[in-house]
């Protein structure tokens, strides 16, 4: 009797067979349907004219100005197990929005690109497959050529699921390129829900801790940061250490880093013989470096993840993380940063779930 839900995969059961049904949504089949792919008409002007239907004849939807798009919903019992994009909407204007079961609020909300690590994306919509770009080779993210975004978070839903992306550009749509996989399937009693939080402070005010993640409160773990810091100061900026404070925790934290670049897995200012080196790795990396360019562009800019898929970090009641900036300045002292940072905290708990502070408006998410 088969029993696995197909849930979990790894190369230790990847032969295992289950009962799950595989689904997956885009704009090829916006409902997800069992033989329901390719069905659009081709427009009369379109280049699937001559082909007819089942030609490519819908391969993206069209996000307008100030307009939400539903991108999937899903009924029933099962997990999303992978997600790609691609498209002009590589930019702040696009938010992504994930809502699990019957709670009005979302579990996840932050820019799209932000989700996928990539704070500092750049799209010119006028040549969408211009550089500069980066790319991130991590298990749970990889970010490609050109601007392609995949995502293998698991998440697991009991009632329904719904994605959508919002367009806050007053003038200007996006085409929006998507897959959304999943599966429908018994998910057990002790699968939480998948959260992902976008902040930023610009500046950080002198002396205070970046806040990560505040009011989480349930049972669940903590999977992952990604973080965009540019530096408004000359020198090393990154010996701040990062906190996890943990059920009830009070002034001092139960985890404490050593240093940013040691959070992210790096060491010694990230430094090779006096340059930035960049690294991405399936759970850790320094993916981006920005550079002055003696002329408009003034500021350094690095780009970082962390996965804790090996190493999570798990909390019963509540979580609280919190991340220093600090920079040297003169006899050996160390220097509070006031940098723009921002950051998506990742994790899993279980619902209800608090209500996210406010995003902000499209002009304090503008990268300038």
């Amino acid at each position: 009797m088969i029993t696995f839900n197909g849930l979990g995969r790894h190369l230790g059961n990847l032969s295992w067979l289950s009962n799950a049904e595989t689904r997956s949504i885009s704009a090829e089949n916006p409902t997800g349907a069992k033989g329901a792919g390719a069905m659009a008409d081709p427009a009369p002007d379109g280049p699937a004219r001559e082909l007819g239907r089942g030609w490519k004849c819908r391969p993206y939807v069209t996000v307008e100005p100030g307009a939400t798009a539903v991108l999937a919903e899903i009924e029933g019992t099962g997990a999303i197990q992978s997600m790609w994009f691609g498209g002009s909407i590589m930019d702040r204007d696009f938010i992504f929005r994930i809502y699990w079961d019957d709670q009005e609020h979302p579990s996840v909300e932050c820019p799209l690109t932000d989700f996928f690590a990539m704070p500092f994306s750049f799209q010119n919509p006028d040549r969408p497959t211009a550089g500069p770009i980066t790319q991130i080779n991590s298990i749970p993210v990889a970010v490609n050529p050109n601007r392609a975004l995949n995502c293998f978070w698991e998440m697991p839903f009991r009632r329904r699921a719904k994605l959508t992306l919002e367009n806050r550009n007053p003038v200007r749509a996006g085409a929006c390129f998507y897959q959304v996989n999943y599966c429908l399937t018994d998910v057990p009693e002790q699968a939480a829900y998948f959260h992902a939080q976008f902040r930023r402070r610009n500046p950080l005010p002198y002396l205070e801790p970046y806040v990560i993640l505040d009011g989480v409160e349930g049972h669940g773990h903590y999977v992952g940061t990604s973080m965009g810091w540019t530096i408004n100061n000359a020198g090393w900026w990154g010996e701040g250490e990062i906190k996890f404070y943990i059920d009830g925790d009070g002034e001092y934290p139960t985890i404490c880093g050593t240093g940013t670049e040691d959070y992210f897995g790096g060491a010694y200012n990230f430094d090779l013989d006096g340059q930035y080196t960049i690294y991405t790795t399936p759970y850790l990396g320094m993916h981006q470096v920005l550079r002055p360019d003696g002329a408009y562009r003034s500021q350094h800019r690095h780009a970082m993840y962390r996965w804790h898929v090996m190493d999570p970090i798990n909390f019963r009641r509540n979580l609280r993380v919190t991340i220093q900036a600090l920079g040297w300045r003169s006899e050996g002292r160390y220097y509070p940063g006031q940098h723009d940072i921002c950051s998506v905290a990742y994790w899993y708990q279980t619902l209800p779930a608090q209500r996210f502070p406010e995003l902000p408006d499209r002009n304090a998410l503008e990268i300038i």
